[in-house]
């Protein structure tokens, strides 16, 4: 007959399932606000701007590819319980090292654009310049990664700040009165269907599961001890609502702009997001904007920053080594921003080159682990066959997006 627990041991057991519980939800979050960056807003912006309603459509075609995709990193990662670049050495030596290179250089590069967006979002908010704005933000961010709980508190922000984003962002959605109608006829019969469509979708899905944005959760979630093929439901759960919160804030941006733009508002090519806050909701809304560009951007610093040191670093790191990477990393990035007022060019050129091989690079070493290193995940574990193939078929996306980014890098660079 079992001993009944002790109230003490019950607490400790209590305690321990809320901290698993918080850092799931962590996860999640972290792999959202990732890619709700400051590039996301624009994006949004622009091809909501050019489909109009039908943009809708690359929406949710985008998010069932994502699901594909995070669904297949998720389980590999976190049933075998290895970092994406430990397991990419597992399946063919090297690789990892070439996945780590691809990553922290993309990072570091679009993390100085990351900073930037907070800068920017302040001087929306209150008008700080933008240098300062980035500054302060950056010392936010180094600041949550030196409290002493700083996994807890890495968790607590991103969530916060997360839902912050999804109910101002609704606000202005419902403020600009969207054809909410019009949108969802166009989930099912698009009324463009033409190349700016499959444009729209590719880019899409590389900037929301594109760069180290893949791994971003997955590497938390083995921070959390959530690993093994006791949790794979547990981890199934969590990639698809990090997707989905994605969705929701896409989808609420989307439908706030669209509101602007069917009104015949014609948006400001310089900072056409902000202008159709202001136009929704005047003063107010453009506040708004600052308020959810500099919560975009913070938390894509903290995300870009954590998981670009997640690949320089194992499970053995002390975790005082890893607070001093990162603070290093934000730091670097900052003093670029702060010095130069952007990121260089041809850094972002060579940024978005990698970022485009990443994603085939590491789904094509994820699914070779799933077909031959089986050994890693455990006897109890199989890989379901109708999420594979999900994921060759997202795999093949994903070897278009890399020819995108070399293509579109190769006309850039060519004299």
């Amino acid at each position: 007959m079992a001993t009944p627990a002790s109230p003490a041991e019950g607490a400790e057991a209590r305690a321990a399932l809320r901290a698993r519980r918080s850092a799931l939800l962590g996860a999640m979050f972290l792999m959202a606000t990732s890619a709700i960056g400051p590039g996301f807003i624009t994006q949004t912006t622009t091809f909501t701007a050019k489909l109009g309603a039908a943009f809708a459509f690359a929406i949710i075609v985008s998010i069932v590819v994502d699901i594909a995709v995070q669904m297949n990193v998720w389980r590999v990662v976190g049933v075998s319980g290895l970092r994406a670049h430990e397991l990419a050495n597992s399946v063919v030596p090297g690789a990892g090292w070439l996945l780590t290179i691809l990553v922290v250089v993309g990072g570091l590069v679009f993390n100085i654009g990351n900073v930037a967006g907070t800068g920017l979002g302040l001087d929306a908010m209150i008008g700080l310049d933008p240098r300062w704005g980035g500054a302060l933000s950056a010392l936010v961010a180094i600041g949550i990664f030196l409290s002493h709980r700083a996994g807890a508190a890495l968790d607590r922000i991103v969530v916060a700040l997360g839902l912050v984003m999804i109910v101002l962002t609704a606000f202005v959605a419902v403020t600009s009165h969207p054809p909410v109608g019009e949108a969802l006829r166009n989930v099912v019969m698009p009324s463009n269907t033409g190349p700016a469509m499959l444009g729209a979708i590719t880019t899409l899905v590389g900037g929301t599961v594109g760069g180290y944005i893949t791994y971003a959760g997955a590497h938390r979630l083995l921070d959390s001890g959530t690993t093994g093929p006791e949790n794979v439901g547990r981890i199934s759960r969590s990639s698809i609502t990090g997707i989905v919160i994605t969705g929701i804030m896409r989808i609420l941006l989307f439908l706030a702009i669209l509101g602007v733009t069917t009104a015949g508002v014609a948006l400001d090519p310089a900072n056409p997001a902000a202008s159709a806050f202001e136009h929704a909701a005047g003063v107010v809304g453009l506040r708004v904007f600052g308020v959810i560009l500099w919560a975009a951007a913070i938390t894509s610093v903290i995300g870009a920053s954590y998981t670009s040191v997640s690949f320089l670093t194992t499970r053995s790191t002390s975790q005082r080594t890893r607070t001093i990477l990162t603070v290093a990393f934000i730091a670097v990035c900052t003093l670029a921003f702060v010095l130069l007022g952007q990121a260089p060019v041809t850094l972002l050129v060579f940024a978005g080159l990698f970022n485009g091989i990443i994603l085939p690079l590491g789904f094509t070493l994820i699914l070779l682990a799933i077909w031959r290193r089986r050994d890693l995940f455990g006897g109890a574990y199989r890989h379901p066959m109708w999420l594979t193939l999900a994921g060759v078929l997202a795999w093949l996306l994903t070897l278009w997006l890399g020819y995108v980014a070399v293509s579109e890098f190769w006309v850039k660079v060519s004299p």
